[in-house]
């Protein structure tokens, strides 16, 4: 005869189906919603984007969805722009391990994004074709986004409270300091386009090829010190969400990102993007390619509308973005979460890969001992593999056969872009 503690301990005890179904309603009610909208107005027809809402981490999972918003805005031609918008993504996902749980996969996204960018390069320069591309490129899982990008397309955050954060760094060669001493010291040249009689006029800009960026996918006549190693930011909302306003320079050179966020404070995401780009206009006019994305990232139960900033802020600020910490109480972070505070979980921005890929064997090696290249993914034998630290001074490592590895072609890649030997590549 059952006891009395045995009887109570079967009358506390879930059927499998509930518990299943608990975790669903759960996890429902955890998963934001995505709303986006996308306004343009074309001058040179270099400005590309691409929104993509059915991704999915594990196929024909979608309790594995996932989003992706990129800008790619063309200089010198599109070819760039359109080979990136249509290849970026795959080569991204291409260097994800597989199996990996959701957490594990967020982490590894920051290093694949990397792999991704440079292999997209690598790939384009290799048809001769002489156009470049910035590229702003976000994935939002659930609360989690995370942003990389080369060139000056800007992906900004206007979070609950009413505070503006960047998400991306500028890769302008006018604007950023460490980016001129980084381009020099791997040989190229910066200074101003010279008239007749040496009058210097415009932006800073590189020679040869005179472009005003540091960072950018393409250009490969410009030299290998422009490079694509993207600035990575990845952040997880709180459930109070947010919103991403992502867009080209058209839209920077006209309008301040507080300026941007507040032309658009109330209104829904499509009349956003619409809105931002008129003001950019009004304030500028047509001088440029102009795109805008706008992407709301709302509470389930959409009981927390878009709210308009206070007018006081500064207090504010210093609480809202704040780096990852594990000491922190809960009811202080319950306190932040309240007030919609942004929690930075990674960010990078060297143009070093073996920095940028650190010390791994695992992540190298496929189960079946072929090493692969971390950058284009293809199967190397042990012999065949060249360590992403061997003979880099920038390395932390002191084990140049540890990994991650590259093969022969993308180790080249990585020499002419720190300035230690030519790519090799020819115009057509």
């Amino acid at each position: 005869m059952a006891s009395r503690e045995e009887r109570r301990r079967h009358d506390n005890l879930v059927p499998l189906a509930a518990l299943i179904s608990r975790e669903m309603r759960t996890e429902k009610m955890e998963k934001p919603i995505v709303k986006y909208g996308h306004a343009a107005q074309s001058r040179k027809g270099e400005d590309y984007f691409l929104i993509k809402m059915d991704c999915q981490r594990l196929p024909g999972n979608l309790s594995s969805t996932f989003s992706v918003f990129a800008i790619f805005d063309g200089h010198n031609g599109n070819a760039a722009a359109i080979y990136t918008r249509e290849n970026l993504l795959n080569h991204v996902l291409g260097a994800i391990p597989r199996d990996l749980g959701r957490e594990e996969w967020l982490q590894a996204l920051p290093r694949a994004l990397v792999a991704g960018f440079v292999k997209t390069d690598k790939e384009f320069q290799s048809q001769g074709e002489t156009s470049g591309t910035t590229a702003t490129f976000v994935i939002v899982d659930r609360w989690t986004v995370t942003v990389a990008s080369v060139g000056d397309s800007r992906c900004i955050l206007d979070a609950q409270g009413g505070a503006v954060f960047s998400l991306t760094v500028d890769h302008r060669l006018q604007e950023n300091v460490e980016e001129r001493k980084r381009v020099t010291a791997s040989g190229g040249v910066v200074g101003r386009l010279s008239t007749v009689g040496g009058v210097e006029i415009g932006p800073l800009r590189c020679w040869p090829g005179g472009l005003c960026l540091s960072r950018s996918i393409g250009d490969m006549d410009v030299g290998e010190f422009i490079v694509p190693v993207p600035f990575v930011k990845q952040v997880k909302l709180s459930n109070a969400g947010g919103r991403l306003i992502i867009a080209s320079d058209g839209i920077w050179d006209a309008l301040s990102s507080e300026m941007a966020a507040k032309s658009c404070h109330g209104l829904p995401a499509e009349l956003a993007a619409r809105q931002v780009v008129k003001e950019a206009l009004r304030t500028r006019g047509l001088k440029d390619d102009t795109t805008c994305l706008v992407v709301d990232i709302i509470p389930p139960d959409n009981s927390i509308p878009l709210s308009t900033p206070p007018k006081k802020q500064n207090k504010l600020r210093a609480l809202l973005f704040r780096k990852k910490s594990h000491d922190s109480a809960s009811k202080l972070s319950k306190k932040l979460s309240a007030i919609g505070i942004v929690e930075e979980l990674f960010e990078e921005g060297s143009a070093m890969l073996a920095e940028r890929f650190g010390n791994d064997n695992s992540a190298s090696q496929s189960t079946s001992g072929i090493f692969t290249c971390v950058v284009c993914q293809i199967d190397l034998a042990p012999s065949e593999g060249i360590s992403v630290h061997a003979g880099s001074i920038f390395s932390t490592s002191s084990k140049p056969w540890q990994g991650p590895f590259l093969c022969a072609d993308c180790r080249n890649k990585k020499d002419a872009m720190e300035g230690k030997r030519s790519s090799g590549v020819r115009v057509a």
